[in-house]
């Protein structure tokens, strides 16, 4: 338990709060038929939750592929920001990719989501490229950010 929430494996039951959170949080949301082929794929994904009172505060999607870790997606609900729910998710995943023997992580993050970049940036990820107008809605640029975990992995990250 973190904060005053506790993380869990997503069930089918959360979709409709986590399409709540996507759409409130990105400009190109996922779908539920996106969110649903996501979390029933055990094998090389593991999506996670943060509860608090039954209330879902934010989620963390990632996929395996290989040694590495690619952060697919990771959404907090509006208000519930600054408060370490992101924060507590990445360790929980942290934690899983150290038994899983995951060695590097990557994901794309918009090159405007500054608070976002922090976030990752505390946790090793530093930028190797962009992807031009990857957001296709938006036609924004993402950036690329790489992490090398076996460094990392025992080490949390200081508090922001």
């Amino acid at each position: 338990m973190s904060g005053d929430w506790t993380i869990r494996l997503v069930q089918r039951r959360d979709v409709r709060d986590l399409l709540a959170i996507e759409q409130a949080q990105f400009p190109e949301p996922w779908s539920r038929a996106m969110l649903l082929d996501e979390i029933t794929n055990a094998t090389t994904r593991r999506y996670t939750v943060a509860v608090h009172d039954g209330r879902i505060l934010g989620y963390l999607g990632v996929m395996f592929v290989l040694d590495e870790l690619h952060v697919n997606t990771l959404g907090v609900a509006p208000g519930e920001e600054g408060r370490g729910v992101a924060t507590s998710l990445l360790d929980d995943a942290w934690a899983d990719a150290a038994t899983r023997g995951i060695t590097r992580a990557t994901l794309e993050v918009a090159v405007s989501n500054e608070r976002a970049q922090r976030l990752y940036w505390r946790y090793g990820f530093a930028p190797v490229g962009v992807r031009r107008r990857y957001y296709e809605r938006t036609g924004e640029d993402a950036l690329v950010m790489w992490a090398d975990l076996a460094s990392r992995l025992a080490d949390r990250p200081p508090e922001a």
